[in-house]
């Protein structure tokens, strides 16, 4: 799926203009993430999880960022975050398990 669309569905999944800006902030927060921009990420991410509190995606790859800046802690309460409010998001259920895995 194009991100664009992935954007908007969220968007409207989520409601309202304070949705589409944390969809917004997700794509945003999802790029720098790719692009190991981890401070960048996180900021725009828990920003998105503040205006999107239900949106599992956007804890799901809050808790890779926290993950990628070595707060292990924070990522698995995101990943459990995640799973709580979606407990068909496999990729937060698989992060949370490989977290929980290693040493």
């Amino acid at each position: 799926m194009r991100p664009v669309v992935v954007l908007v569905a969220l968007a409207l999944a989520l409601g309202g203009c304070n949705a589409f800006r944390g969809a917004v902030l997700y794509r945003d927060g999802t790029r720098a993430l790719e692009e190991g921009r981890t401070v960048e990420a996180i900021a725009a991410l828990e920003e998105a999880a503040r205006r999107a509190p239900g949106a599992s995606e956007v804890q799901n790859h809050l808790g890779l960022a926290y993950l990628a800046a070595g707060r292990d802690g924070d990522a698995r309460r995101a990943f459990e975050r995640a799973v709580a409010l979606d407990c068909d998001n496999r990729a937060a259920a698989h992060n949370l398990q490989a977290l929980e895995a290693s040493p």
